[in-house]
């Protein structure tokens, strides 16, 4: 089991790629990157995290001597040594070991015998138009952030989405085919 959420893993990965970054920095990161689409992140669930990374020892809050505007001076937060170890190791697990996907729909999938093949494919086509809005919105994001101009690991972020649509994509449209020859 993995001693970080999701939403750690990610704001060490921010903080690791800013330097130093306060949680409205990586607000605005998390907008402009498309993770709220996709990873189920909000305001709440990045200050928490960054309370628990602190807690943990992994950041370490610095307050800027300078300030900028009319509100309170932002902390900023840098990873520590240990910190920096965990991203590590972490981010060498999550590529080679971890395998997520959408338990709901294998739900579905294994209750297929109990609605009627008629319904199952439109349920299932119903699915091909979701997925097909899924790569248009990916798209549009990936395109309106610079496409290929983009560093690799933004890239990457976009093109694997692309990659698993594209793969669940042809599942479905197999599946599909499969309930019609035996209809």
């Amino acid at each position: 089991m993995h001693t970080l959420s999701n939403v750690e893993f990610m704001l060490l990965q921010m903080i690791a790629e800013y330097r130093q970054a306060s949680g409205y920095d990586i607000m605005k990161l998390v907008e402009q990157r498309g993770y709220k689409e996709w990873a189920n992140i909000g305001t709440t669930s990045i200050y928490v995290g960054l309370k628990k990374l602190s807690d943990k020892g992994w950041i370490s809050p610095e307050t800027a001597d300078e300030k900028s505007g009319k509100g309170p001076t932002p902390t900023r937060f840098v990873l520590t040594e240990e910190g920096i170890r965990k991203l590590r190791n972490e981010i060498l697990d999550s590529l080679s070991s971890t395998r997520e996907r959408d338990n709901r729909f294998d739900l579905g999938l294994a209750a297929l015998p109990h609605i009627g093949k008629e319904e199952a494919v439109i349920a299932l086509r119903k699915r091909l138009d979701f997925l097909g809005q899924a790569s248009i919105k990916v798209s549009q994001k990936y395109e309106s952030q610079g496409g290929a101009s983009l560093p690799l690991n933004v890239r990457a972020l976009f093109l694997h989405p692309f990659s698993l649509i594209e793969s669940e994509q042809a599942f479905v449209s197999r599946l599909i085919h499969e309930l019609l020859e035996e209809a």
